[in-house]
């Protein structure tokens, strides 16, 4: 089976991109793929990678375009999320530690999960849940 690059990116969000890409670099590990600012000084699209895996960002809009009106930062549509990011990492623990150093808000502290993943869930600055752990599935293989 030939393994194709990710097709399921991703996309955030964020009031202030420019200064989330920064946290997100310091505190995730995430490292800046490409980052396309706006005349405003807003970000217009932005990649970050973390290994072989991307997400995409930008900054919130204030406009009145039927888009803008469905993508909201995480304070526009309020405390409630549907959804999370999961991303498997190597030392889970360290991870913890590095994200929880720069501020993340620790929603379920490290946890040995009956599956075999030891996971954790944290909240950046502007509200976005992400969880962590070292489960780590692949295309083509059997679930353990």
């Amino acid at each position: 089976m030939d393994v194709q690059p990710p097709r399921i990116y991703p996309c955030l969000r964020y009031e202030d991109a420019p200064a989330m890409i920064e946290w997100l670099v310091r505190a995730f590990a995430f490292e800046k793929n490409a980052v396309y600012a706006a005349d405003d000084g807003s970000i217009a699209h932005a990649q970050l990678s973390f290994g072989s895996a991307m997400i995409m960002l930008g900054s919130g809009k204030n406009s009145d375009s039927e888009l803008d009106k469905v993508f909201r930062t995480p304070r526009e549509a309020g405390p409630l999320s549907s959804q999370t990011i999961y991303i498997a990492v190597d030392d889970v623990d360290a991870h913890h530690n590095r994200a929880k150093a720069a501020g993340a808000e620790i929603l379920m502290e490290l946890t040995d999960q009956p599956y075999g993943s030891r996971d954790y869930i944290c909240k950046d600055p502007e509200g976005n849940v992400w969880c962590f752990g070292t489960y780590w599935p692949k295309v083509g293989e059997e679930p353990q």
